[in-house]
């Protein structure tokens, strides 16, 4: 390990306490990045540009890691660190102990390197504090943030926030854990008036200094125990999506702890509890009234009437409950902002769902094919089961450490058919045996190692490809009018497939490939 000295606390965070600009003198700062993924690459790049003094460590050693450290090293990093060695202990920098980590998101607390930060009272940023602190710059607007977190529903709320601000004329840019990293965001040279920033709990947990305009949690279940240690430290990141808000608190009314946490939050004087319901609203709630969404929160006259916002409809063909209340949450926090009825409409008229979220793959023979891979949990899972009545379910994968009797249990009367897929379905199978024992389970492509492939299997081939071939023949075979074919898998991805993109991805191409032989076979009949 490294022997790092110590740095004065006092000295240390005096320095780091006027860090809260672009223009702050940033020059000279010594600071370690942990990570060179897109978000550490991005902090690194960022730092390099303020003149600060970087080192880079990543535990990954391979070619695409080695051609971004080249990168950083033309543009001035000290040095770049590849390999898990490097991963044990806080590196010097110059010499001397550094000023801050700045840490990628996927790096937990119990990393060595980022405990060894803490033991020695180092500070540990994520890139969206360091995002925050170099917001503000000289002749450019300093955009106002609208912050969303939750266990699921976050990217759609995120893009449809997006869709709301732009429609209403705003220079506008969803960012975060979304997708673009947020520093990247913050250089844009023209700059923005708000940003719609999605907020994982591994970047909340990283965060200290936010002042969001407005804030939600939409929802908080169980996810992600293994790397914040237990569900109480995963509830308390989540939180922190509230501290320091402005001008309102955007809670869900269906779901008390999040009302709690708004309850619990330090915020700003004058900021506004607002809630967001499926169901009818109360004063200063956002809801449904016969198939409308209304706003009876950021109207004068709240106690007596409503304003009209949208019809459910327009959101699309199929709008499962959790997406009319991730419509809700985004109109709340853009009304907050000042957008006007009419803009959320046409917001969410022009906004186009991502893929693996609730996508409709096919609709043939009267069975639906529905992709919702980013389902990566329990609690995302049963909102797209609830949405439909005869499932054939395509579930399983990474657990992450989360328990699957509740799912099952109030789940069970809809399913005709369980297909499982992943490396260990051991928890889910016996959750299924022990609330849903009269339906059939089918195990396909179970017990494999690789993300992607299998130990054997020829280079180059797609191990995860054959196993969602097997899965959607099963469906297809059990499939009838009337069914459902949903492949939610309550799980991460990785055992089996690159990311749950990439699993979606193999859901969709087996599916058509499927549909397709079935229509050969009949024009052949």
């Amino acid at each position: 390990m490294t022997d790092t000295p110590t740095p004065r606390p006092t000295q240390q965070a005096g320095r780091l306490a006027g860090l809260t600009t672009w223009d702050a003198p940033w020059r000279g700062l010594r600071a370690v990045v942990a990570g060179i993924g897109a978000s550490g690459f991005s902090a690194a790049d960022t730092l390099l540009e303020l003149g600060a003094d970087v080192v880079v460590v990543d535990g990954l050693d391979s070619p695409e890691n080695r051609a971004k450290a080249d990168t950083l090293r033309i543009v001035g990093a000290g040095s770049v660190l590849l390999g898990s060695g490097h991963t044990l202990a806080v590196p010097l920098v110059h010499g001397e102990a550094p000023d801050v980590v700045v840490t990628s998101p996927g790096w937990s607390p119990a990393q060595p390197l980022l405990a060894d930060a803490a033991a020695r009272g180092i500070p540990i940023w994520g890139d969206v504090e360091l995002a925050w602190r170099v917001r503000i710059r000289e002749g450019r607007p300093t955009a106002e943030w609208l912050t969303i977190t939750g266990t699921n529903g976050k990217t759609t709320t995120v893009g449809l926030t997006e869709s709301m601000l732009l429609a209403a004329g705003k220079r506008a840019v969803a960012a975060g854990n979304v997708g673009t990293p947020i520093l990247d965001v913050i250089r844009d040279p023209q700059g923005f008036d708000f940003l719609a920033v999605e907020l994982s709990s591994f970047q909340l947990h990283w965060s200290d200094s936010l002042e969001p305009l407005a804030s939600v949690c939409l929802n908080i279940a169980e996810d992600h125990v293994d790397w914040h240690g237990g569900y109480d430290a995963y509830a308390a990141a989540k939180a922190k999506v509230y501290e320091r808000t402005k001008v309102a608190c955007i809670y869900n009314v269906d779901q008390r702890d999040t009302e709690v946490m708004v309850e619990n939050a330090d915020v700003l004087q004058g900021c506004r509890a607002v809630g967001f319901t499926t169901g009818t609203p109360a004063v200063s709630m956002l809801g449904v009234v016969e198939d409308l969404m209304v706003d009876r929160a950021f109207i004068e006259q709240r106690k007596d009437s409503a304003a009209e916002l949208a019809s459910v409809r327009e959101l699309g063909d199929v709008v499962p409950r959790h997406l009319v209340a991730n419509a809700l949450a985004a109109a709340a926090l853009v009304r907050a902002a000042g957008v006007s009825p009419a803009a959320v409409r046409e917001g969410i008229r022009a906004y186009r769902p991502g893929e693996h979220r609730i996508q409709v793959v096919a609709n043939e023979a009267g069975v639906l094919w529905i992709n919702d891979s980013k389902a990566t949990n329990p609690h995302a899972a049963a909102a797209s089961l609830a949405a439909f009545s005869s499932v054939i379910w395509v579930a399983g994968g990474l657990s992450k450490g989360v328990r699957y009797d509740d799912l099952v249990a109030a789940h069970a009367r809809r399913l005709k058919a369980v297909i499982l897929i992943g490396e260990d379905v051991t928890d889910l199978r016996e959750a299924l045996h022990r609330h849903a024992p009269d339906v059939p389970v089918i195990t396909s492509g179970t017990g494999h190692t690789g993300k992607g492939q299998s130990p054997g299997t020829p280079a180059g081939s797609d191990y995860g490809r054959s196993v969602m071939d097997q899965a959607v023949a099963e469906a297809a075979r059990l499939a009838g009018d009337g069914d459902t074919v949903l492949m939610a898998p309550a799980a991460a991805s990785m055992d089996q497939f690159s990311s749950y993109a990439h699993r979606g991805t193999a859901f969709v191409e087996a599916v058509r490939a499927v549909l397709e032989g079935q229509a050969n076979t009949s024009e052949e009949l």
